[in-house]
């Protein structure tokens, strides 16, 4: 039975995909000696349409993923949110709501002092029976803690297998310096994974009445003089958390105020590091 000649690549296009066929199998047929020249395989692929981008980004990131440690892309300590053992509901459930995380480390009296992982879902009793009975060490998860030098991979391998979302980092000198969670480590991979708090997240100014408003002690100085039309300088901080932390002349405690200008700072989140979460009123 004679081929027919319609299913036979022609000119230059069949020259150009039988190449890059016999250039791939030659590749893979002396096995790539490095990371380069497999990606440089990889590469050729997607340029021929073989495999789109979004796999090439993908195959990159997992290539990544085995030379970095979780030091690289940890949450730092100063931006954790963690609650305190002794602390009641009515203590952490505002910096929980706001956070818009599910998992959260609880320490003792010292940050380094870990009791466990509390899981916001772990806290749905409340509704139901009320605050009389409640023990938060009671719902506590056990807390996996983790070298800083941990490779990413190795990581990854251990929350699926273990079947657990969070990691607490610590130094050489066995303090927390941070935490990791499998989102991150996926995110490494596939890219930014967005959900539904992550507009929230992003929003550092937020009002809630005519004359107040929630945010973030992060918001750039510049962010914060244009939407209320004000002069603060930005030479010596970067954020409007550093103006009001030296307004204070000390690390403020929650609930602590101080007035600057024709606005006053009532904290709502701090630790012994930094101050988180503010709430802004407007006086006069």
């Amino acid at each position: 039975m004679s081929e027919d000649p319609s299913s036979r690549p022609s000119g230059s296009e069949g020259k150009t995909s039988r190449s890059w066929w016999e250039k791939m199998f030659n590749g893979f047929a002396t096995e790539p000696k490095s990371r380069e020249e497999l990606l440089d395989i990889i590469k050729g692929a997607a340029n021929n349409k073989v495999v789109d981008q979004e796999a090439l980004t993908i195959i990159e990131g997992a290539l990544d993923v085995a030379n970095q440690q979780v030091r690289e892309i940890m949450i730092p300590r100063s931006q954790m949110v963690s609650v305190k053992e002794n602390e009641t509901p009515q203590e952490f459930l505002p910096k929980i709501i706001e956070s818009g995380h599910s998992r959260f480390p609880v320490v003792g009296e010292s940050n380094d002092d870990i009791k466990g992982i509390l899981l916001a879902k772990d806290l749905l009793p409340l509704l139901l029976q009320g605050q009389d009975d409640f023990k938060l060490e009671e719902i506590l998860r056990p807390a996996n803690i983790i070298p800083e030098s941990k490779r990413l991979n190795v990581l990854l391998k251990e929350f699926r297998e273990m079947r657990y979302h969070m990691a607490l980092v610590i130094d050489e000198y066995g303090g927390i310096s941070g935490l990791v969670t499998i989102e991150d480590i996926l995110e490494e991979i596939v890219g930014e994974i967005e959900d539904e708090t992550d507009e929230d997240n992003e929003d550092f100014i937020r009002q809630v009445s005519d004359n107040d408003y929630i945010l973030k002690a992060l918001t750039p100085i510049e962010d914060f003089n244009e939407h209320f039309s004000t002069e603060f300088s930005d030479e010596e901080f970067d954020t409007i958390g550093g103006i009001v932390t030296q307004a204070f002349g000390h690390m403020p405690s929650r609930n602590e105020k101080v007035d600057i200008g024709a606005f006053r700072f009532r904290v709502l989140y701090s630790d012994s590091r930094q101050v988180h979460l503010l709430r802004l009123s407007k006086l006069g």
